[in-house]
């Protein structure tokens, strides 16, 4: 059983100001069908939000949750269309949120989908014009009511850019003495703390000796920001939330995620056949194995040392941004305008409203006394430099914030509609919290 403390307050990886949250990171859309050819049927999607259970207390009977049905992973192609289908088999209302996913106003949770009752079904059309690794989430509802899983969705770019691709989707559960597992936003007591990797407790990962790995690496902890490292082997990041970044290398093979957050990592398998290195998870007072990543004894895949991989290609986000004619807001990440989710409502006034075509600048302000996580939906944004003279070489749709602090982002809004913010401290009782903004 592994138990989990409070993350400390300095950055893992690149820059200090960060928090654990920011990591150190051409249109490139989908080809229009020619005239005469047919074109490709949307790709069916169902989803289930079903009373599920997890292996938590072997030997001891699983644990109940709520879970969202439907693989694992979801895959599709970057400009593939999607009729995704949720049906709720759960005796509460539910609302599907596609993280990481930009310029699908009509898909946007409690903006544009309302809740959906019990027993009901309901179906979007999503076009995937970007590639990257996104989250399907039900957590949206469940804070006070029940502990949930997730599913990661994958957008492939259309080639294999490693020999394997792993997804490694890392969540966490308070277990009260009588084994239920407690919902997030409550107080978790004397609850223990457990991991796992896509939903088990100490998975082995099978690799290959000059095998190179893409790890999809995804931080579904409700509150805690955590600290990945794979023993032995340096962590290349390739992506950051769903986009490319330029290709660097994670300080110390520290990977640093906030809830929420994903990252593209290549991971070169140079250990010798038949050794195994265990998958870290930093707390920020010590490392805990959390999965396992077993070397086979099969001969090396590729008998010579891997050349460093190229960029990603890049997705539909602009090269530069334009500071200078920026429009400026203060956004406090606390107070009374803060709505929990089945409180909101787009009858109350947005944050601010924004002009497609004009870039904002958000200044993200932490007067509480723990660390927050804010989470950006419908676009990604820049997480600036102290100066406000550029930024950082990736982009983020979910970002840290420690107490006391402010941190400056910037996205271009081009995609037209209502769009929600979301907050939450990184504590298991801090409420989640929703605002919105819109783009018109």
């Amino acid at each position: 059983m592994v138990r989990i403390g409070l993350m400390a307050k300095r950055n893992l990886l690149i820059h200090r100001r960060t928090l654990l949250g920011a990591l150190s990171a051409a249109a490139l859309g989908p080809a229009l069908p020619q005239r005469g050819l047919a074109v490709a049927a949307p790709k069916a999607l169902l989803l289930r939000a079903v009373p599920g259970k997890i292996a938590l207390r072997s030997p001891q009977a699983e644990t109940a949750i709520w879970s969202l049905e439907g693989g694992m992973p979801l895959r599709v192609k970057r400009g593939e269309q999607a009729e995704i289908t949720l049906q709720n088999d759960l005796p509460a209302p539910v609302v599907l949120n596609l993280r990481g996913l930009d310029g699908n106003p009509a898909a946007e949770p409690l903006t544009a989908r309302p809740l959906l009752a019990p027993g009901r079904r309901t179906t979007l059309s999503v076009s995937f014009g970007d590639a990257g690794s996104l989250l399907c989430d039900i957590g949206l509802l469940a804070d006070g009511v029940s502990a949930a899983r997730s599913l990661p969705l994958v957008v492939e770019e259309g080639s294999a850019v490693s020999d394997h691709d792993e997804v490694l989707l890392i969540e966490d559960w308070r277990i009260a003495p009588d084994g239920a597992a407690l919902a997030p936003g409550s107080d978790p007591g004397d609850a223990a703390v457990l991991l796992t990797v896509n939903g088990g407790l100490m998975p082995t990962i099978a690799a290959r000796s000059g095998e190179q790995l893409r790890f999809r690496i995804i931080n579904g902890c409700q509150r805690q920001v955590i600290a990945v490292k794979i023993e032995g082997h340096d962590i290349r990041v390739m992506a950051l939330d769903g986009q490319p970044s330029e290709p660097f290398l994670a300080r110390s093979g520290a990977l640093v995620l906030a809830p929420g957050g994903r990252a593209d990592a290549l991971i070169d398998a140079m250990a010798p056949p038949g050794t195994t290195s265990a998958i870290l998870l930093h707390d920020g007072k010590e490392a805990h194995a959390v999965a396992r990543l077993a070397t086979s004894t099969e001969p090396p895949l590729h008998p010579d040392p891997l050349r460093p991989a190229p960029a990603l290609p890049a997705n539909r986000l602009p090269a530069q941004l334009d500071l200078r004619n920026a429009q400026r807001i203060e956004l406090l990440l606390s107070g009374s305008e803060w709505l929990r989710p089945l409180t909101f409502a787009t009858s109350t006034a947005p944050a601010f409203r924004a002009k497609s075509g004009r870039v904002v600048v958000l200044a993200l302000i932490n007067r509480t006394a723990t660390a927050r996580v804010f989470h950006l939906h419908g676009h990604h944004f820049r997480l600036l430099d102290r100066l406000d003279d550029g930024w950082k070489p990736y982009w983020l749709d979910t970002l840290a914030i420690e107490s006391g602090q402010t941190e400056r982002v910037a996205f271009a809004p081009a995609h037209a509609g209502r769009w929600l913010m979301e907050a939450a401290g990184t504590e298991w009782s801090a409420p989640k919290l929703l605002r919105w903004y819109s783009v018109a």
